[in-house]
């Protein structure tokens, strides 16, 4: 069975694949899914369009950079399970936070986008066997393997559930 210590990614990456204390990357995108989606039901109305700091993302933009990024590593997962040896780009998360229009939309529609796009990235990883799970490729010019971005996609859940806690909640 492939598990955590299995994976392969950029030292950067390791921030995320490390905060998950599950073994099984199934497991972990479980929890990480419903520990978020409870959080989400926890924000009151007046948050959502707050920002903690001048030049920092409001909760929405937040959300919408998760479930870009989420969108992002379950390509790559795919394009590297495939057997695509084509190097992959990063992509610039502030860039796209700037042109994401987050601002502009019902709170409603990105908590169900969220959470049906958590639920196909759970499906997704599912149908991976071991060989795919170890599949290896490059993305900016570094390896990672499939088993990681999952992972990195549970740390990078868990990491912004962490910072709505600490900055955009304990704040008026």
């Amino acid at each position: 069975m492939v598990t955590k210590k299995d994976a392969v990614a950029a030292e950067f990456y390791h921030k995320y694949i490390n905060s998950v204390k599950e073994e099984d990357v199934s497991k972990a995108l479980k929890k990480s899914s419903k520990d978020f989606k409870d959080l989400l039901k926890k924000i009151p109305q007046k948050k959502i369009d707050y920002a903690y700091a001048e030049g920092k993302w409001t909760i929405k933009e937040l959300l919408q950079h998760m479930i870009d990024a989420e969108r992002v590593f379950m390509y790559r997962a795919l394009r590297i399970a495939r057997k695509d040896a084509t190097p992959l780009a990063s992509f610039d998360e502030n860039g796209w936070a700037a042109n994401s229009k987050a601002r502009t939309r019902k709170w409603n529609d990105l908590m169900k986008e969220f959470k049906a796009l958590g639920k196909s990235t759970e499906i997704f990883f599912e149908c991976f066997d071991d060989e795919q799970l170890l599949s290896t490729g490059i993305v900016s010019n570094n390896s990672v393997n499939v088993i990681a971005l999952g992972f990195i996609v549970a740390g990078h859940t868990t990491h912004h559930a962490n910072i709505i806690r600490e900055r955009y909640l304990q704040k008026t």
